[in-house]
């Protein structure tokens, strides 16, 4: 197994200047509406409260007050993974990792929140059996059960 490294929370940057450099060209600026408003965040900032995120699991609502707001870095995050820009930049950055040494291919998780299932059912079960009425004291054998049921 590998080892588990400290995340250290201190700071509000987790990219250098040089890391900085390369993924910059790779991120599109926003630009200013046509009637005004408040000037957009920067990329970097809105890419560091991003990987904030990502690095410590946290909430975006939990996001610290030193990056751009939890919504905006969402939204940013949204558009750059619909357009592929963030695809883009996390193979960068997993590369650079790589060369370094920095990354263990052994372990891997994954998070399956995302992924629905209907009350268990695979696409190609019957829709009968999969909402066919199960007792929840059919599967019990008749010596177990209790005497109350």
């Amino acid at each position: 197994m590998g080892c588990t490294r400290m995340v250290d929370l201190s700071h509000d940057a987790y990219l250098s200047d040089a890391q900085w450099e390369r993924l910059s060209s790779h991120i599109p600026e926003l630009e200013r509406g046509p009637f005004g408003g408040r000037p957009p965040h920067s990329a970097r900032a809105c890419l560091e409260g991003i990987l904030f995120v990502l690095v410590t699991g946290c909430q975006w609502e939990k996001l610290p007050k030193c990056f751009p707001s939890p919504s905006t870095c969402w939204r940013r995050f949204d558009d750059w993974t619909q357009s592929g820009v963030f695809a883009t930049i996390w193979r960068i950055l997993l590369e650079e990792l790589d060369d370094l040494g920095e990354i263990d291919w052994t372990e891997a998780a994954a998070d399956a929140w995302f992924v629905r299932a209907k009350k268990g059912a695979t696409a190609w079960e019957t829709p009968s059996a999969a909402r066919a009425r199960r007792s929840s004291t059919s599967s019990i054998p008749e010596v177990l059960r209790s005497p109350c049921i």
